[in-house]
């Protein structure tokens, strides 16, 4: 099975982060953890991502935070799909990071997920994993059907004690 790599521009971004690192976790996917700045370090975030697909990673998930530009300097160094978590930092409640992150160029895409969206970047790269892995697939699959139960268990509780 391929890697999830997930970067972050600081370590300030581990506590939104963690939520990936978990859910890759849950589901058995092999991961990976950097801190690498598109801003204070360049080079390394590049050569990160030009040899990522070398080195049996299949999908990135970039996490940051204000101007937000790591998943777009990854996206451009690489031809692996790159998810953007954009991180909501004290300024402008992570719309800032939201718009540095889904504004892309055409040509160099990145999905992006909500503000602080951890958990959806991690199951995003597990369902671009699961295309050509059945069991990951299955997994998937697994975790909507409980999500769906628990819902209508929740709907059953509530009809249950306010509807006549």
């Amino acid at each position: 099975m391929k890697k999830v790599a997930i970067i972050m521009g600081s370590d300030s971004d581990l506590p939104v982060v963690e939520k990936a690192i978990n859910t890759l976790a849950e589901f058995e996917v092999p991961y990976e953890v950097h801190v690498y700045s598109a801003h204070r370090t360049p080079e390394e975030s590049k050569e990160f991502s030009q040899n990522a697909a070398k080195n049996g990673f299949g999908v990135i998930i970039a996490a940051a935070g204000m101007a937000a530009h790591l998943a777009g300097a990854i996206a451009a160094n690489t031809l692996l799909p790159v998810i953007g978590i954009p991180v909501k930092a004290a300024a402008f409640d992570g719309m800032d990071a939201l718009l540095s992150t889904v504004m892309m160029p055409p040509g160099i895409p990145v999905a992006t997920v909500g503000v602080n969206g951890a958990q959806n970047a991690a199951l995003l790269a597990i369902q671009i994993l699961a295309v050509e892995d059945a069991s990951l697939s299955e997994k998937l699959a697994n975790q909507r059907k409980t999500g769906y139960e628990k819902v209508l268990e929740k709907n059953k509780n509530i009809e249950e004690k306010y509807n006549n």
